[in-house]
């Protein structure tokens, strides 16, 4: 099943087969993080090949332009939230085995590609591969580290998702069978897509931090966690056995308070750090 869509108008820079599709969704408006990503995404060519494709609306001109100059693929964003605009950027496939995702404020840690891809090519039954973590600050300063390991799995249908999207690497036959991320979510398209990959293969892991996650208030999942919550609620529970979910309030009230108390302490840090310039 391929994912539903018009295919992107798109532009390719080099003929070479790449391995990994990395696509980075952008509104354009952060463009002093979209640097350093973008430039954290170049560091990782020497290891890997890869096709980066920003999906960005037409009107951004500055943060196409940047893009460009990284030798990015741009694709046009519809405007109809972040999943579309994810699926677009896979729409752009050209060949590519692997996926990998990237926010226009995080970075990949030097190495996270190749180590995610050895991952994958050493465990041809894994069809997902992830890493630790590391969380920001605005600054670049880590504030706490996600490398849950084998445990991330095993919480993933009913417990938090530890499963950080931008460390994570998915082959892309099988997330083209899964249709792509479902357009009807907002915060929680990656636990709901992983949540159906399980069926595909296994999840294999290194608690090695391959990608850091820049913490900040318009963060969308950050500012937004109830929301946030409420929705992984809701998908964890249309996935369970239909005669678990009339009871999975029981764990998803304290998983709720777990997540929050672990954000609380994350902004603790955040705030007790010193201030810069």
């Amino acid at each position: 099943m391929r994912i539903e869509g018009p295919r992107p108008c798109i532009g390719r820079h080099s003929l070479r087969k790449a391995d990994i599709l990395v696509v980075l969704p952008t509104l354009g408006d952060r463009l002093d993080t979209l640097a350093e990503t973008l430039i954290a995404i170049d560091a990782q060519r020497s290891d890997v090949s890869l096709t980066l494709v920003v999906v960005a609306p037409p009107g951004a001109q500055a943060a196409r332009k940047l893009a460009a100059k990284h030798r990015a693929v741009l694709v046009d964003d519809p405007g109809t939230g972040i999943s579309e605009a994810i699926n677009c950027g896979l729409r752009a496939r050209d060949g590519e085995e692997f996926y990998a995702w990237m926010g226009d404020d995080d970075l990949f840690r030097p190495h996270g590609l190749r180590t995610l891809l050895q991952i994958l090519r050493a465990r041809p039954e894994a069809v997902l591969a992830f890493g630790g973590c590391d969380y920001i600050d605005p600054h670049g300063r880590t504030l706490a580290v996600s490398n849950a390991g084998s445990l991330a799995p095993f919480l993933l249908p009913w417990g938090p998702d530890l499963i950080p999207h931008p460390g994570t690497m998915v082959r892309l036959d099988a997330l083209e069978q899964i249709g792509g991320f479902d357009v009807t979510l907002r915060y929680a398209m990656d636990l709901d897509a992983f949540l159906k990959l399980r069926r595909f293969g296994r999840f294999a892991f290194t608690r090695e931090s391959v990608s850091a996650f820049r913490w900040h208030p318009d963060s969308l999942t950050v500012a937004n966690r109830t929301k946030s919550s409420r929705e992984s609620e809701a998908v964890k529970r249309r996935h369970l056995p239909a005669v678990l979910r009339p009871v999975s309030y029981l764990w998803s009230y304290p998983i709720r308070w777990a997540s929050s108390f672990a954000a609380r302490r994350i902004n603790a840090r955040a705030r007790n750090l010193p201030a810069i310039g």
